[in-house]
């Protein structure tokens, strides 16, 4: 039988994987390879683990590294040389790429199938040394299967140039060879085609010209011609097939294979779910508590309706920060309300009709309270995890509290509104501010925001500097909870708006019609009747977590994660980025 050996490089960590002479394979890893590389089922089990390997799927937790959401993630020195926070050394996942390119160009499969399988191996190599580089800079870039006895495992980085030259080659080269739109009627659904490869390399060029990777050369570097070239080219490629903003915000995650849907990881229960229902919802509602809920600053970052804050003075809903914390809820852009779920929200989860869902302690579910109030005769044990507020983007409340654990809606790794935001970036910078502008005014109508007497929907911004802050500004409602935000503060080099802050949440407290506090026990009963909307409340804002660290720690370093030192020890041709003082210059200069 056939033994093949893996090597990861600098690692240098192997493992043997037998053979098995059947089709009932637990796993496609542990596989005969001429067995496997001729038989195409075989091929498409390999390369559907490739794929559940590579994407990830539905967290709640994905905006916990910024103030979207609850809970101090950067507390200082999270991040070391010695531990394995944010560092990406995927090495594993390049062996088993490069041994698919390998193993099917060897195999007796048909060249349509071969060409197939080579494509998608060529896109999923490009995406994984993507992420690494995003982490680290420049890494090794390997593209063959190393063999212990023949190759030099103790392989140098290459430069952050050289890895984004490659990343480019093999998109191109996927691009080429795949199909240029997979239907989302068709059985291959859920596969790489050639719309998200363009878009993905579009995306990729645009981190290439971002200010992470050009610190002294931030805005007018030569890379935003060439990151402008491609965002255009792929936003109307994408148009002219078909791609569109879906009209009902939450119709682009809870209606699957819509028109913005670009590139999604299929979920199918019963053989694969995923975690957001049961990891969003009340506790009262799910399997346990909520893992994260949005802050009282996100909530004051959504516009009104007429697209500015609420603390505009040119606003038609301006308001004082004492009213405003009175009334957050009303005149609120539609996708705050599509968005997050407050104290008293009409909450129509497992299918109640006419719920409310409420936060206040001794009011509330133990599950679901907030606050301080010594008059509900009990401690909120929710103090350093909740904010008051929920997130009811995405979730699917028709499913009972008993089948949260069976959510399989699709998680979209990318939508069209990106595609339409990453241009509109690159034209902004490339002196376009016009176009800029038209694309935002574009995706504020379709959230439905309104037009105002100006046609503007609310957009002030008319200089370079202001254009890329209301995009940065839209970029973080739009694709809140989605896993952007600190990315795209970590690409701008804005880290320092996350460095030094802290988070609040909004306690609720019940009251009588002349403004004294209601009795518990009134709130209790009235709120188990859904009696009690948000009106009936007074609010005031806490800090949070209630205990430990409470503020967030981002020094100037964490723009390059280090290498992890064990790497270092296991290869000394390894640099350390110069960042954290070793001698590898992580950018672009």
């Amino acid at each position: 039988m056939k033994k093949i050996t893996y090597i990861i490089v600098a690692v240098v960590m192997l493992f043997t994987a037998n053979s098995c002479n059947t089709l009932d394979i637990e796993d496609i890893y542990d596989y005969n390879a001429e067995l496997v590389w001729n038989d195409e089922s075989l091929v498409n089990a390999y390369m559907a683990n490739l794929y559940a390997n590579v994407f990830d799927n539905w967290s709640p937790t994905l905006d916990q590294t910024t103030q979207q959401l609850s809970g101090i993630v950067f507390y200082p020195d999270r991040i070391n040389m010695t531990n394995g926070e944010y560092k990406l050394w995927d090495y594993s996942k390049i062996r088993l790429i490069n041994e698919s390119i390998l193993n099917v160009t060897n195999g007796t499969l048909p060249q349509g199938v071969k060409s197939g399988v080579i494509a998608q191996a060529k896109f999923l190599r490009a995406y994984v040394y993507f992420q690494m580089v995003i982490y680290h800079g420049g890494v090794p870039y390997i593209t063959v299967p190393q063999v212990k006895d023949k190759d030099d495992l103790y392989v140098k980085r290459n430069s952050t140039k050289e890895c984004f030259d490659f990343i480019i080659k093999d998109l191109d080269e996927s691009i080429s060879l795949l199909p240029e739109k997979i239907s989302s009627t068709s059985s291959n659904y859920g596969k790489i085609d050639g719309c998200f490869a363009t878009a993905f390399k579009a995306k990729v060029l645009l981190y290439k010209a971002s200010p992470q990777f050009n610190p002294n050369n931030k805005w007018n570097n030569a890379y935003w011609k060439e990151a402008y070239s491609a965002n255009e080219a792929a936003y109307n490629t994408l148009k002219n097939l078909g791609y569109a903003l879906t009209n009902d915000y939450a119709d682009i995650f809870l209606v699957e294979r819509g028109s913005e849907v670009v590139f999604s990881v299929i979920n199918t229960y019963p053989n694969k779910t995923a975690n957001w229902d049961y990891g969003v919802r009340p506790g009262s509602e799910s399997r346990g508590n909520a893992w994260a809920s949005p802050t009282w600053e996100f909530v004051k970052e959504f516009p009104m309706k007429d697209g500015k804050l609420y603390n505009d003075p040119t606003g038609k809903y301006y308001t004082s920060d004492d009213n405003f914390l009175q009334g957050y809820w009303k005149n609120r852009d539609p996708r705050f309300d599509k968005s997050i779920v407050w104290n008293a929200s009409v909450y129509e989860v497992s299918n109640k009709k006419g719920n409310r869902q409420y936060t206040s302690l001794g009011v509330a579910d133990v599950l679901d309270d907030f606050g301080v109030n010594p008059k509900a005769g009990t401690n909120s044990t929710n103090l350093d995890s909740y904010s008051g507020f929920f997130i009811r983007k995405g979730s699917d409340l028709s499913l009972l509290q008993s089948e949260v654990q069976q959510y399989d809606i699709d998680f979209i790794v990318m939508r069209f509104a990106e595609v339409m935001l990453n241009y509109a970036e690159t034209a902004n910078e490339t002196g376009k501010s016009d176009l800029a502008l038209s694309i935002l005014k574009e995706i504020r109508k379709h959230a439905g925001i309104e037009a105002g007497t100006d046609g503007k929907y609310g957009i002030a911004a008319t200089t370079r500097e202001e254009v890329r802050e209301a995009i940065l500004a839209e970029r973080n409602i739009e694709f809140c909870f989605e896993g952007h935000s600190f990315w795209d503060l970590r690409r701008l080099r804005m880290l320092n708006r996350l460095d030094g802050k802290t988070k609040h949440g909004i306690e609720s407290i019940a009251l009588n019609p002349d403004g004294t506090e209601m009795s518990i026990t009134e709130a209790k009963t009235k709120a188990g009747n859904k009696e009690l909307t948000e009106k009936d409340f007074k609010y005031s804002v806490l800090q949070i977590p209630f205990t430990g660290v409470k503020v967030m720690s981002l020094p100037e370093k964490y723009y390059f994660f280090p290498i992890k030192q064990s790497v270092i020890d296991l290869n000394g041709k390894i640099e350390q980025n110069s960042n954290w003082g070793g001698t590898f210059n992580p950018t672009l200069e």
